[in-house]
């Protein structure tokens, strides 16, 4: 009979306390957009969207790494709630675009307010130092892997 195999703690993993962070951080900035009434990936695709000319939902797609099903499903909202618009191309009336409605437009410096809020209720602890070692890290480790879809949830 063989002996168990030792069983890490769950508090022995990186990825346990990225984890915390990420969750804590993620649900604050949720609860302020929430306030709002829009969501984490509505607000993703708007500051996408912002200071741009309007876009193909394809284009969005590849930018933000999702598929063109849920730019759609995140571009009706957004339409619902009068924030964005689609539109035939200028270039080509059979293909449509997306763009942000003035009200949207005047929405998104606000929401990027919020969202430099959060990072700073979050962030604000650490020295400018482990600021940027902690953001030099975590894109080191995104640009390997290869993670480059917005986080939208």
């Amino acid at each position: 009979m063989s002996l168990p195999q030792p069983v890490s703690d769950l508090t022995a993993h990186l990825g346990f306390w990225l984890r915390i962070v990420s969750n804590h951080v993620s649900q604050a900035f949720a609860a302020k957009l929430a306030a709002r009434e829009v969501t984490v990936a509505e607000w993703s695709l708007m500051r996408v969207l912002y200071g741009r000319e309007p876009m193909a939902p394809s284009r969005l797609a590849e930018e933000m790494g999702l598929t063109r099903g849920a730019i759609t499903r995140l571009a009706d909202r957004l339409i619902a709630k009068s924030l964005i618009l689609r539109e035939a191309s200028a270039a080509d009336g059979r293909a449509q675009t997306l763009a942000l409605t003035d009200r949207g437009s005047a929405l998104v410096p606000h929401l990027a307010a919020l969202a430099d809020r959060n990072d700073a209720e979050f962030f604000d602890d650490l020295s400018l130092a482990e600021r940027e070692t902690l953001e030099r890290l975590l894109k080191s480790l995104a640009q390997r892997s290869h993670m480059s879809a917005t986080p939208i949830a």
